[in-house]
């Protein structure tokens, strides 16, 4: 991890893979709060998985899941007896961490891209950007680039595929893209339950 200004870079070089217990497959952490949290007492989690095989997805009560398709022919996810096919690149698909999923895989092995929020302390929202755009960070509000196709400059510091960038202080940075990069948005669920009731207030004043 290197910063620079108010940007924490997250190289993918540097992030060691993890494999799963059931061998089918690795996942490679890209951030999470708290810093060094495991599965049962994260606020957010962001990884990248290399998926093997078919098999089960492990159930993560209070969790809600993002999961988008970064190579590979796709998957279809049977998610509490329905089948969804996930089979579109760059294409997120939310879901319960909940429910009982079963993965099947529809041509050989892929590499997936997941974002866990625990319900109720954080929310979460998944941009995928493909044309130069002014990212804001609000108060009280984490943001999170990850380059997933080609190559990305945040504010000039150079990303290249599977790099993060977290940016962690109010502000604005310049995100230019050549490829796709996810901008994951995170906010405690206090905030945004706050500013719903304040957006409800002004609405019954006029």
């Amino acid at each position: 991890m290197t910063t620079t200004g108010r940007i924490q870079v997250l190289r993918a070089s540097e992030r060691p893979a993890t494999p799963w217990l059931n061998g089918g497959g690795v996942t490679r952490e890209v951030a999470g709060l708290p810093a060094g949290a495991g599965l049962n007492d994260f606020d957010w989690r962001v990884s990248l998985a290399d998926v093997a095989s078919a098999g089960p997805f492990s159930r993560f009560p209070g969790i809600d899941r993002v999961i988008t398709l970064i190579e590979g022919a796709g998957m279809a996810l049977t998610v509490d007896g329905v089948e969804q096919s996930v089979d579109a690149p760059l294409r997120p698909f939310a879901f319960s961490g909940d429910a009982t999923t079963d993965c099947r895989l529809l041509g050989g092995p892929v590499v997936d891209f997941n974002v866990m929020t625990r319900r109720g302390r954080v929310e979460a929202t998944v941009d995928l950007v493909a044309e130069p755009t002014a990212v804001q960070v609000p108060p009280a509000a984490t943001v999170l680039l990850v380059c997933l196709a080609g190559s990305a400059a945040v504010d000039g510091t150079e990303l290249t595929r599977y790099d993060a960038a977290l940016l962690d202080a109010p502000g604005t940075h310049q995100l230019r893209p050549d490829g796709v990069t996810a901008v994951i948005t995170f906010r405690t669920a206090a905030t945004t339950a706050t500013a719903a009731t304040t957006a409800t207030a002004a609405t019954a004043e006029r």
